[in-house]
């Protein structure tokens, strides 16, 4: 058994009851997508409920993984989740890290169908349930921050969503009619002025099921109250690292990752294109300035530029993740699909132990050392890149939990025209209602992105016609798409290619998305590797040292045991790429999915500064030393690793 044996077993079995009574054909998993009600604006494709997208495969061990890990025990042992907290009726911590965690937990709860992890999901979401006041108010009394209660109603969402809990929508109902009453005289302020899309996300989806029309207002209230985050990007004011001095709350990273699903989904109030087009002013402006080679921007824990040796929060990553879900649903901008696996697969596993009992809070692409020393961070402090329970700060321990989970249960999504999309690849099974209520299946069977073939078979209840979107990525060049044998025409990269027919049991579809081997610069001209949605990094020998216990994990600084400060030699055959299988974890550095091998040079003078590699030297750089064969491996799978390489010069 995965999880913990500590349970009291009649909690448990309260659980299972109460579980059961929402496992009918009522559920809103078992139904259509939920579009958006007038006058909202129609998004491109509609996210389906909690539970329609189940992972298989490859995706599914990494699920299980993290439940056997850090998800599956932390109220177990961390103070802050434990049966103290306020979310729990105590007197603990009554902020944030109750909601951060169940906004994980539910959906790995549900896409694993773990009773055990379902019991513990019922015991949080049922004291909010419970103990609403009787002016609607929810959530420990005595936070008086309307922060925590954005994440605890994401939370209630999903849980509906899985679950059909009949307490859900009368509960939002109240309290956003409380909100609705108290937000002049209580305005939002600090975080919540900053993250108020996540708010207005809710109403949204509140909105959509009740048609409760005072919900408009409240969102257009908060839009005013909250930060302007497309007048901040339109004229953009931080091209580089920000000075301790001048760190704001608007400058914070993570808050900026939230900002991106700001504007979009406003968008779905106001009607104003600018709105919606403000997202790409923003990757416009953060990608110039603070884009790093694995696919997120900068931020330790403020904006931090594009130095490979800079760092950047793990917060940022989830955040930024479930934005472009959200972004890619309104949009339907095939480009966002990319960013999100890019950042997915290859950010998302390097913040993590292969177990995932231990993290990071700061990840840097170019990351030789992890120890406890002050780096060059713009605010954090010397724990920061420790692999462990909480280095530097607990928001991260807390909110990690969502990755994984969102991402799975967002790889499908509706289209307008009762289709359906997909939004990123990974083995997976999607089950839903299309165009005249047929139910369909499709069963996704691939080992990407760590090889380049998909396999899609399609099983309707009965022959339908509706169509299918199939993202083909940017880097894909001679994408090859056949549906029963036949090749599609048409198929282009960079965008959705739509096959719309009559599907008939057992029609099968398979993508080729070749993956050649790509150089992208970086900074001081830096060279990185990609193939595929994957970044690979120069694999560094680990030597991992045990700090101290942290009740069931502990923390660990891990050392080099060879040699790192490579340039590359670039010209014909300059990579060799060797496939694998996808072990037990996915993401292992021993017997990779896939390698590179690749031409070096070591470069002497590239040394160490203030406990990290210094910057990379301007490409090309002269180096006399003989040419070597270096192993490249999946950036997520290498804890020290170079990514962003000197060239050496001819």
């Amino acid at each position: 058994m995965w999880y913990s044996r500590t349970m009291a077993h009649s909690r448990l079995l309260l659980c299972l009851s109460a579980c059961t009574l929402f496992a009918g054909d009522t559920r809103p998993a078992n139904q259509p997508a939920v579009k958006n009600r007038s006058p909202l604006v129609a998004a491109a494709f509609n996210p389906l409920p909690l539970t329609a997208v189940k992972p298989r495969g490859w995706l599914r061990r990494q699920l299980e993984i993290q439940a056997r890990g850090q998800s599956g025990h932390l109220d177990e042992f961390w103070p802050s989740l434990t049966a103290d907290s306020g979310w729990l009726g105590g007197t603990g911590e009554s902020w944030e890290r109750g909601p951060y965690f169940l906004d994980g937990l539910v959906p790995l709860a549900y896409l694993l169908d773990s009773v055990e992890l379902k019991a513990k999901v019922l015991r949080w979401v049922n004291w909010t349930l419970e103990n609403q006041r009787a002016d609607g108010a929810i959530g420990p009394v005595k936070n008086t921050d309307w922060w925590p209660n954005f994440v605890e109603l994401k939370v209630l969402a999903q849980y509906y969503e899985a679950t059909g809990d009949a307490r859900v929508l009368p509960l939002m109902q109240r309290y956003f009619a409380y909100m609705a009453k108290s937000i002049d005289e209580r305005p939002l302020k600090e975080w919540a002025i900053y993250r108020w899309g996540d708010q207005v996300l809710t109403i949204a989806w509140l909105y959509n099921r009740t048609g409760d029309a005072f919900l408009l207002d409240l969102a257009r209230k908060l839009s005013r109250q909250g930060y302007d985050w497309k007048g901040h990007f339109a004229n953009f004011q931080y091209p580089g690292r920000v000075p301790k001095g001048e760190a704001l709350l608007k400058t914070h990273v993570v808050n900026n990752a939230m900002a991106i699903k700001s504007s979009p989904v406003y968008y779905l109030f106001s009607a104003d294109k600018t709105d919606r087009d403000a997202l790409y002013q923003l990757l416009k402006v953060m990608d110039e300035s603070h884009l790093m080679p694995n696919g997120v921007h900068g931020g330790d824990e403020h904006y931090a530029g594009r130095s490979p040796v800079q760092g950047t929060e793990l917060c940022a990553v989830v955040e930024a993740m479930f934005s472009l879900e959200l972004a890619a649903s309104i949009t339907g901008d095939a480009a966002l699909g990319d960013r999100l696996e890019k950042m997915t697969f290859n950010a998302l596993p390097a913040a993590f132990d292969t177990q995932m009992w231990a993290h990071q809070y700061d990840q840097q692409p170019n990351q030789v050392l992890v120890d406890i020393q002050r780096r060059d961070w713009t605010t954090n402090g010397p724990e920061s890149n420790l692999f462990g329970l909480e280095p530097n700060f607990g928001c991260c321990t807390a909110n990690f939990h969502q990755g994984w989970p969102k991402f799975a249960a967002n790889l499908w999504m509706a289209t307008a025209d009762d289709g359906l999309a997909a939004i990123a690849y990974a083995p997976s099974e999607v089950t839903t209602f299309v165009r005249g209520g047929v139910r369909v299946t499709v069963t996704e069977e691939t080992d990407y992105p760590f090889k380049e073939r998909i396999e899609l078979k399609v099983t309707p209840e009965k022959s339908a016609t509706f169509p299918l979107m199939l993202r083909v990525p940017a880097w894909a060049g001679k994408a090859i798409i056949e549906v029963n044998g036949k090749a599609e025409s048409g198929v282009r990269n960079g965008a959705f290619h739509r096959i719309e027919r009559r599907w008939r049991n057992g029609d099968r579809i398979t993508l080729r998305f070749p993956m050649d081997v790509r150089v992208t610069r970086w900074y001081n001209n830096s060279a990185a590797v990609e193939r595929g949605p994957l970044v690979f990094s120069l694999r560094v020998g680990e030597e991992w040292r045990k700090l101290r216990d942290r009740g069931m994990t502990a923390d660990w600084a891990v050392s080099p045991t060879s040699a790192w400060n490579y340039a590359l030699v670039l010209g014909e055959d300059a990579f060799q790429v060797k496939e694998g299988t996808i072990g037990e974890f996915p993401f292992g550095a021993e017997n990779a999915a896939v390698r590179i091998s690749a031409k070096a040079r070591k470069l002497p003078a590239w040394e160490m500064q203030n406990g990290s590699a210094a910057p990379p030297p301007q490409s090309p750089v002269a180096t006399a030393e003989p040419v070597e064969t270096v192993d490249l491996i999946p950036y997520g799978a290498a804890k020290l690793r170079i990514t962003a390489f000197p060239v050496a010069s001819r």
